[in-house]
């Protein structure tokens, strides 16, 4: 088992209006055993926030840099953190 974590990541590039934060929010409950949200900002970013164990976490930032996401992806930047709690699932916000 794997310690748990908080992974903060900013999305950049066309990921709003493609569905981005739908199919994360899918891919996060099929990782299962995360908690967190995925968010637009107002700058065309989506801010994906994930708590849980840090295989999990690794999974879901592997996927947010691969090619099956919706929209494309021009990078991720990335910050890793001690989890906070607080969220009840995973949630489109």
């Amino acid at each position: 088992m794997s310690e748990d974590v908080r992974l903060v990541a900013w999305v950049r590039g066309h990921v709003q209006g493609v569905g981005f934060r739908w199919f994360t929010r899918a891919k996060a409950l099929e990782i299962g055993g995360l908690s967190g949200f995925a968010l637009n900002l107002a700058d065309g970013r989506v801010q994906v926030v994930a708590e849980g164990g840090r295989d999990g976490c690794e999974d879901l930032l592997g996927w947010l840099l691969g090619d099956d996401t919706p929209g494309r992806v021009d990078g991720v930047t990335e910050i890793w953190d001690t989890p906070r709690g607080g969220y009840d699932g995973f949630a489109i916000r």
